[in-house]
């Protein structure tokens, strides 16, 4: 359905630190940086990034509580990853990883919030016997 996001960061930097780590659990490399942007993606990747963050400075605004982005995993062990490197990046913590038997018994997941405030989820979707 989506063919790209970026959201606005007010420290490049210390926000590519994050998601370099974060991302590289996920099996995403930094594709493409300058000055005013940053992107990720699988690694050959060709066109516009899946994946990018933007230089906002002090304009830079979270879109709150209303808003999440969800990466997804290929498995448990890349959530539990994404969560630990974030953790040690300069996320915050929203709900550590787990089954989330809410969604479904299938559903697990981690949750964190990165240096900006923005609210992440990653998210594997395992089978479940009926």
């Amino acid at each position: 359905m989506f063919d790209h996001i970026s959201i606005g960061v007010a420290d490049l930097e210390r926000a590519a630190r994050f998601y370099d780590a974060a991302l590289a659990a996920l099996g995403y490399v930094r594709l493409s940086h300058n000055p005013r942007h940053v992107a990720y993606g699988p690694q050959g990747f060709k066109g516009e990034a899946p994946f990018a963050i933007l230089a906002g400075g002090a304009e830079a605004r979270t879109p709150g509580k209303g808003f999440h982005l969800a990466f997804a995993a290929k498995d448990r062990h890349a959530v539990d990853r994404f969560y630990t490197e974030a953790m040690s990046h300069g996320g915050v913590d929203d709900g550590p990883p787990g089954i989330r038997l809410n969604y479904n018994p299938g559903y697990y997941a981690a949750f964190v919030l990165d240096p900006d405030g923005h609210h992440l989820e990653v998210v594997v979707h395992e089978q479940v016997a009926d």
